[in-house]
């Protein structure tokens, strides 16, 4: 009887983990001065190991920026990315160039947001988390922490 409680209390608790991805504690500096000066320092289980890599080689033109960095600090921050990536299997395809939001898991877990909300000028895109999740900062990607903004009809 202990086993199958403790096997149900696992199951419920699980949801509330996935959704939680604080930042590694081995999360360089330069990853945290680089990556979040523009954008959110993306957990980087958002992304498979492959991704990170074709995201990394191609910060010259990274979504219309020059995001590049010298090569011992691409280096440190690849090596951080790939090493701390999700799977693919449970990410899904993140397209070319690769995009968190068009992975399965993004698409699945977002799936019943209208698509009048991702152009919201409070929000301006998919891939602006903090305009819902107000605690994505922190690693906190749960719905309980979800606040969208109301819709003008």
């Amino acid at each position: 009887m202990k086993r199958l409680t403790l096997i149900a209390l696992l199951g419920l608790a699980l949801p509330a983990f996935a959704d939680r991805m604080p930042l590694p504690a081995n999360t360089p500096a330069s990853f945290k001065t680089e990556c979040a000066s523009c954008h959110l320092a993306y957990p980087p289980a958002l992304l498979a190991s492959k991704d990170w890599q074709t995201l990394m080689g191609g910060l010259k033109d990274h979504f219309g920026s020059d995001a590049a960095v010298d090569a011992k600090t691409a280096q440190e921050i690849g090596d951080f990315l790939s090493s701390n990536a999700g799977s693919p299997s449970k990410l899904g395809n993140a397209g070319n160039p690769p995009r968190i939001t068009q992975t399965a898991r993004f698409v699945r877990k977002h799936d019943e947001v209208p698509a009048k909300l991702w152009r919201d000028p409070r929000v301006k895109s998919a891939a602006n988390c903090e305009a819902c999740h107000r605690n994505a900062a922190s690693g906190s990607f749960s719905e309980r922490d979800l606040v969208l903004p109301e819709l003008k009809r």
